[in-house]
């Protein structure tokens, strides 16, 4: 590392520090001017009000500049004038000698400066002045013009044009001993017995260039002094605007999280005060609305659950006439003996269909309480596995166990996390064509996530959320082989939430689907990520089938008739799903 690199380093260090300190601030300024509505306004009136200040004083200050040279214009010529007067009876008798012009000239001087102490009032603006005698026709000795006073100080055209024979003045700035100095020189001929001679007269602008400063400063004070004024006033007459304003946002924010008694305080008759009143009166409907949809919901958990609990005793009497019947079916006829088959499989739907409706009025009303206690998700895993064995035997179908060798361990509710993967097995069971489902369990110390895959013929495009409204069913058409409810994943999806969990759904046609849950390790820890992944890794690259629609007849919409409701079938004591497949 060479010395010009260490010395470098701390200044490049400072310069980066610098430049993420402004960055910061400038990210600051501009989320405060997003969200601040009375920044805006008052920065827009001071940007607005700066630009008419420069432009009125910009014309101020040329008119007062212009009023003052015209004035002091005004007031030269005649002061030239005058003299010129004074001075010519002296030039009319005047001896063409070269000496003798600068005697005479050197006497119209003294008589010149002499008569301006008693000038009228018409040129007594003109202020104090340099006579300057000119013989451009007549050279001296040296060759030269005969002149008297700081000739060099004069224009070369206002000199040109006054031995023309013209009367002029002209502004100009000249270097003198004292600094730079402007001039205000006014030029007329005056007659001679021999020839035409030149008068100038060298007026000093200083005083105009004071008055002129002082009415710049004068300005540029009243400008700020303005500005800040106005400054003041914006932010004064935007804060009574924008206070109502934040304090009805403040409201608003306290009545979405659920204080319904928030109200806004009305004061006055104005604009404001009457959209306090409306917003008082929006918020009055809204509470009594959302009042009306409790007490609604209420009756309505509440009529649900009654009948759940009402309908069991004489379901239960049913079940027991069912039951001696189905006992001695091989009595009755043929067609007898069936309908007490399908009468004893209704009763067993229809228990479990009280059941869930059961449990889903109290997930719905929010009275479950969840029994959490260490648990191994594979012993649940495995005890899932069991339940369903039968219904995936007789479909022909072999579950796959996919489980680390140690121990999985997750603080749960062992009776709803159970059902859930019952439910989900039961339900790839049903659709997996009678080919085999992959069920894997895996574990990261924040999280343990099980999914249970079938190879069925998948879901549609969106289909993915809809399996877990309730008695939603993709085909009608299609023969379900286990039946269900129709509430299976909905309380499955309740049971996940309220362990704080994830129930997703995965699927595609002609890929079988995917159905992941994913719970906490500890009850009332928040998950950000899965141990396992939704979507399956080992498939192929189906992106050219996707380009191509129009050749793959698995890729046609169904259309919207297809799907309608309709009552699951019945399934002999195992909670299943209600998501259907189009095959």
């Amino acid at each position: 590392m060479t010395w010009r690199t260490r010395l470098l380093r701390p200044v490049v260090r400072r310069l980066r520090t610098g430049v993420e300190q402004a960055r910061k601030r400038w990210l600051a300024f501009g989320e405060l001017w997003r969200r601040s509505l009375q920044l805006r306004v008052v920065v827009s009136t001071l940007a607005l009000s700066s630009a008419v200040v420069f432009v009125l004083g910009m014309v101020l200050q040329m008119q007062i500049t212009n009023q003052l040279l015209e004035t002091k214009t005004n007031a030269a010529i005649q002061q030239a004038k005058a003299s010129a007067a004074v001075v010519q009876p002296d030039l009319l008798g005047l001896n063409p000698g070269p000496d003798s012009v600068r005697t005479r000239f050197l006497s119209a001087v003294n008589k010149i400066n002499t008569a301006s102490s008693g000038q009228d009032v018409a040129s007594s603006g003109a202020g104090a002045f340099e006579p300057v005698f000119d013989d451009a026709g007549n050279n001296g000795a040296d060759g030269r013009p005969t002149t008297v006073g700081p000739i060099q100080d004069v224009p070369a055209g206002l000199a040109k044009m006054v031995q023309a024979g013209f009367s002029g003045s002209q502004i100009t700035t000249v270097d003198r001993e004292t600094g730079r100095t402007t001039l205000l020189v006014v030029g007329i001929p005056v007659n001679s017995s021999a020839r035409a001679m030149q008068l100038y007269l060298l007026f000093p602008l200083t005083s105009e260039q004071a008055t002129a400063a002082v009415v710049q400063n004068t300005l540029v004070v009243g400008g700020l002094v303005l500005l800040l004024l106005l400054a003041v006033i914006a932010n004064l007459v935007t804060r009574q605007v924008v206070r109502p304003v934040r304090q009805a946002a403040e409201v608003a924010e306290r009545f979405a999280d659920g204080s319904l008694d928030e109200r806004m305080i009305v004061v006055g008759e104005d604009d404001v005060a009457r959209l306090a009143q409306s917003y008082n009166e929006m918020a009055e409907s809204i509470q009594e609305q959302i009042q009306q949809l409790e007490d609604f919901g209420q009756l309505q958990r509440r009529f649900t659950s009654d009948v759940s609990h009402e309908l069991r005793t004489p379901l239960t009497t049913v079940r027991m006439a069912a039951d001696v019947l189905h006992a001695s079916r091989e009595q009755f006829p043929g067609g007898l003996a069936r309908s007490t088959e399908l009468l004893v499989d209704e009763l067993d739907r229809f228990e479990s269909l009280l059941g869930d409706l059961l449990e889903i009025s109290k997930l719905d009303a929010g009275v479950e309480e969840l029994a959490a206690d260490p648990v191994d998700v594979r012993v649940l895993a495995r005890r899932a596995r069991d339940a369903v064995r039968a219904i995936a035997t007789g479909n022909g179908t072999t579950i796959v166990m996919d489980m680390p060798d140690h121990e999985v361990t997750a603080e749960l509710d062992s009776r709803r996390v159970e059902r859930i993967l019952r439910n989900l097995l039961a339900n790839a069971v049903d659709h997996g064509e009678g080919l085999p489902v992959e069920l894997t369990v895996r574990g990261d110390g924040n999280a343990v996530a099980v999914t249970v895959r079938d190879h069925g013929v998948g879901l549609r495009a969106g289909e993915a959320e809809l399996v877990f409204n309730r008695f939603w069913r993709a085909d009608p058409s299609r023969n379900r082989r286990t039946g269900g409810t129709g509430l299976g994943l909905s309380i499955s999806l309740e049971d996940a939430r309220l362990h704080g969990g994830w129930l997703e759904a995965w699927g595609e046609r002609g890929y079988g689907a995917v159905f992941r849950l994913t719970l906490p390790c500890t009850h009332g820890h928040e998950i950000t990520t899965s141990p396992l992944p939704l979507r399956p890794e080992d498939l192929p690259v189906i992106e050219a089938v996707a380009e191509e629609p129009e050749t793959s007849p698995e890729e046609v919409e169904a259309p919207k008739s297809e799907f309608t409701w309709q009552p699951a079938e019945p399934v002999g004591g195992i909670e299943s799903s209600e998501r259907e497949e189009v095959g």
